[in-house]
């Protein structure tokens, strides 16, 4: 059952941020130029309503400052003060072309990434408030853009021109891109199944492990699509789970697991699920090459036969791994379920009180939370 937060908002919520912390605020926006802070505990702590009244379509805290809550209305960035909702501190004024519909903080907190409705993505220098580089490739609207975690000059967008995208923010073009429609093709060639009618995989929501390898893309096929990068930037693997039987809208990978490959889905059939894809192909591949770029403890000389015994333990323990991740396994990665039966508009996952849980808005003026305890 989930657990209902009400008393936020008078108008349909569109969005949920989560700030980092085991005490951190979280904030959702909605129809009308609605915000709302929540406490952990599902308490309404202050609201606002934008003047410009658009829509609330994305909000997101710093990873550094958690006291800088970044929400996109319009053409417009509001920095606001969680703490303190009655005006916002700074209005960052057109620095998207047209609507925006997702935004990323780097992870140092300098740099902030949104992506709208002209296909293109835009990165923000937060220090100055300017836009310091425009990315345009995108030949449909951007739906979303997500910076790498430990890679603060890379980022990702994908949008509804079926295209993923690797940005190095050094260069003015992509460093490259993945249809997803020609993979959807090629399977579908594969499997002879050629003629059949299947929702375009428009994608709607970009996210990306906390390795920064790790890509996941949900999208209207009811596919998360999955693609790893590799040494040089390289797209190195790509796969696909089938997710949810209509538009699969949300995806989002949890940080605070035991492993950064679970993630977090939402679709258009009213399904909230969690996935284990550590097993899956494109991720165990990651798995592997951590595993072998292990290097070895300082120990103390020893002599050769010791030496020789522990090198094929070392051998026996490592071929034992790349075992355990083969790729050609069939275990099923979805591991919870929840029919929530409203469409979906968005997923955060959240630490609530050092519970691991997944918070859900859809078409109503509430918010359903999901606990993730005993996994």
């Amino acid at each position: 059952m989930a657990q209902s937060w009400s008393a936020g908002h008078t108008a349909p919520v569109l969005c949920i941020g989560a700030a980092a912390g085991a005490d951190g605020f979280l904030a959702s926006g909605a129809e009308g130029g609605e915000v709302t802070v929540w406490t952990q505990e599902g308490t309404p702590l202050s609201q606002l309503r934008l003047t410009s009244q658009d829509d609330v379509t994305c909000t997101v805290f710093s990873n550094t400052s958690p006291g800088l809550l970044y929400v996109s209305h319009g053409e417009t960035v509001s920095i606001l003060d969680p703490r303190n909702l009655k005006k916002p501190a700074e209005e960052l004024k057109d620095v998207g072309e047209d609507e925006i519909n997702s935004l990323s903080v780097s992870e140092t907190g300098a740099s902030l990434a949104l992506a709208d409705d002209s296909g293109a993505v835009r990165v923000v220098d937060l220090q100055t408030g300017k836009v310091s580089r425009t990315l345009r490739k995108h030949t449909n609207i951007c739906a979303s853009v997500a910076f790498r975690p430990q890679r603060p000059q890379s980022l990702v967008s994908a949008g509804l021109d079926m295209q993923l995208m690797l940005w190095n923010l050094q260069k003015a073009r992509p460093v490259w891109i993945y249809s997803l429609q020609e993979s959807v093709e090629e399977e579908e060639r594969s499997q002879q199944r050629a003629g059949q009618l299947f929702n375009p995989p428009l994608a709607h929501c970009v996210s990306v492990a906390a390795c920064g390898n790790v890509l996941a893309c949900a999208a209207e096929d009811g596919r998360v699509h999955l693609a790893r990068v590799g040494a040089g930037s390289r797209l190195e693997q790509q796969g696909a789970i089938k997710a949810h039987s209509q538009g699969a809208s949300q995806a989002h990978f949890l940080n605070f697991m035991p492993h950064p490959y679970w993630l977090a889905t939402g679709g258009n059939d009213g399904v909230v699920a969690l996935w284990d894809l550590s097993e899956e192909p494109v991720v165990a591949g990651e798995v592997k090459v951590k595993a072998q770029r292990r290097k070895p403890k300082n120990r103390k000389s020893k002599p050769a036969s010791h030496e020789a015994e522990e090198a094929k333990r070392s051998e026996e323990e490592l071929a034992e791994e790349a075992r355990s991740i083969d790729p050609n396994r069939t275990k099923m990665p979805l591991k919870l379920k929840f029919v929530h039966e409203e469409k979906v508009n968005w997923v955060c996952p959240a630490l609530l009180k050092g519970q691991p849980s997944l918070l859900v808005a859809d078409q109503s003026t509430s918010l359903s939370v999901y606990s993730l305890s005993g996994l």
